[in-house]
């Protein structure tokens, strides 16, 4: 349960007493919105921007990554910074509610004194204060809104839907949405969007003639200043989803395209144009070097916590890139100033929206409440109690992925096991109740079989090599999913110098090297393919938690990494 605001001051107080290290005058002071949420209006045009909140509508606690690797060009290098690194990178002080919102750092004590953070009632709130001194001002969805909680999954995303068109969202991009099948987001769209968000995207085409699906972008009046907002979709989502979902639809990155849309819509008069992007903050950063007239991309996927834009210099002059993390966590604010039809200045801030500093919004808690109600008692279903926090962003296994890896291979009888590389999921401290909510934020697609396999040790090799090559290729626009595939059972070694093929060795099962030629049981679940058969992966993992009642510190199947000497987006020590 959350504490309500007076408890939250009498936490810091005992903290501070106790000489936990807050340092931070801001989580002394704070007793309401004031001060740490006041942000002085500027220029003539303001745009709001919240991305991959992944159906969160209640506060929640969310821990970020302390492995986030960049190579190549991205090596040392925003988004690929952990930790102490990345606050050093934007002059953020350790020990502050600032350094808890964007690294991981003393998270579990961190997060007992800040509290949690996000919900829709919340963040609401606090889109009113903004908007109230930035008249005229735009809220940007970025997409992975309708999926990743339990109500999202069996309304068919109608609760987020509701909650968005409350919350005052203006235009909309996605990816997750499309896994709830194109019929399902067209009449969305088609309906409930009506005259209320436009749902942009310049590169999903139907696959017949090459026709827009969507529309590729709207042109807003704010102020005066006609303002493009491009829309850009996951653009492999037929590659890291099903294909079947979306059958007569094409993605892509289409640089060309949007480098058509982007000169249309200056000739129509836009004076300052945004891309609402969905491609992933190292994709945003090379689409920025390559089409030229950008002012901004406001980016999503990779839910990177970007405190402050990174400035890419272009044929045309320069695009800012942003990224406003996940959960419904971050609030990004971007202010332009424009004279004589030119922007001539920008300012950005990303908020990070704690639920102790924020009064609930009271139409959208009675929202929330209402789409709750038939399911509260059956998501409150306590399963076990876990010793160890629970979470799953990282480049590899999470504490919560080896949990259900070990559901996995327990239940189905494996040698080994795979799970997704999903990024979404929220995070539980020690001595926290597991309930069937908490399960189904890690697990609510609609694609969630199960699968017990016979694969060969070269099949196996085969997958993660593949997978690895979707994460660690150097050029952007070939990493094409999430993060690695968790892996359960199988020790290896992952040698981020080397190629396709050559990553993965040394694989190792009970002691014994993997044979590429011998048999092995490989459990897994989220199947691509149509047609999949199998038992609910949230059933598998509900039966092994209510088995264990108590679940002890995982202990994480890491690779050992090679070729990660002074790359500042690791610090597996906790450092």
């Amino acid at each position: 349960m959350s504490m309500n605001r007076r408890e939250f001051m009498q936490m810091l107080a005992v903290a501070a007493a106790s000489g936990f290290a807050l340092n931070s005058r801001a989580a002394l002071a704070a007793d309401s919105t004031g001060g740490f949420y006041d942000s002085p209006s500027f220029g003539n045009v303001s745009l709001l921007h919240i991305t991959d909140c992944h159906a969160q509508l209640l506060p929640i606690y969310f821990r970020e990554p302390n492995v986030n690797i960049g190579l190549g060009q991205s090596l040392n290098k925003t988004p690929h910074l952990v930790g102490e690194k990345l606050l050093k990178s934007f002059g953020i002080r350790p020990g502050t509610r600032e350094a808890h919102a964007f690294t991981y750092l003393d998270f579990e004590n961190a997060a007992r004194t800040y509290g949690k953070v996000g919900g829709f009632a919340h963040l609401s709130t606090l889109i009113k204060k903004i908007r109230a001194s930035r008249p005229g001002s735009l809220l940007l969805d970025g997409g992975d809104t309708w999926q990743g909680s339990a109500t999202a999954l069996w309304t068919k995303g109608q609760d987020m839907v509701d909650a968005c068109k409350l919350l005052g969202v203006d235009v909309m991009t996605g990816h997750w949405e499309f896994t709830l099948g194109a019929e399902r987001v067209k009449q969305v769209v088609d309906n409930d969007f009506k005259g209320k968000i436009d749902f942009v995207a310049q590169n999903i085409k139907t696959n017949d003639f090459g026709d827009q699906v969507f529309q590729p972008y709207v042109i807003k009046h704010i102020n005066g200043i006609p303002v493009a907002i491009i829309g850009q979709a996951f653009p492999y989502t037929p590659i890291a989803n099903p294909r079947y979902m979306t059958p007569d639809w094409s993605f892509g990155i289409q640089d060309d395209n949007m480098q058509l849309v982007v000169n249309e819509a200056r000739a129509k008069g836009a004076q300052i144009v945004v891309v609402l992007s969905h491609n992933g903050m190292d994709v945003d950063l090379k689409m920025a070097s390559r089409v030229s007239g950008i002012d901004a991309i406001l980016g999503g996927h990779t839910h990177d916590g970007v405190p402050a834009p990174i400035v890419v210099k272009n044929s045309g002059g320069q695009t800012l890139v942003t990224n406003a993390g996940s959960n419904g966590k971050f609030l990004g604010v971007m202010d332009f100033e424009v004279k004589g039809g030119k922007v001539v200045d920008i300012k950005y801030k990303l908020l990070p929206v704690f639920a102790n500093l924020i009064e609930p919004d009271a139409e959208m808690a009675n929202l929330i409440k209402k789409v709750r109600a038939p399911y509260e008692a059956k998501l409150a279903e306590k399963l076990a109690v876990t010793e160890g926090t629970l979470y799953r962003r990282g480049n590899f296994n999470g504490t919560f992925d080896q949990l259900i890896l070990d559901a996995l291979m327990e239940v189905k009888g494996a040698d080994a096991a795979f799970s997704p590389g999903f990024r979404w999921g929220t995070s539980l401290l020690p001595g926290e109740a597991i309930t069937l909510e908490h399960v189904m934020d890690q697990t609510a697609i609609t694609y969630p079989q199960t699968t017990l396999t016979e694969m060969t040790g070269e099949t196996i090799k085969a997958i993660m090599e593949d997978v690895g090559d979707n994460l660690f290729n150097p050029d952007p626009y070939k990493q094409q999913g999430g993060d690695m595939v968790r892996v359960g059972g199988i020790s290896y070694t992952c040698d981020l110098r080397k190629g396709f093929g050559k990553r993965i060795n040394n694989m190792m099962l009970n002691g014994k090297a993997l044979d590429p030629n011998k048999k092995y049981k490989v459990a897994g679940w989220a199947p691509v393919a149509e047609g999949a058969t199998g038992e609910p992966i949230w059933n598998i993992v509900t039966d092994y938690l209510r088995d264990k009642k108590v679940i002890s510190p995982r202990n994480l199947n890491l690779p050992k990494l090679i070729g990660i000497e002074d790359n500042a987006g690791i610090a597996l020590a906790g450092r």
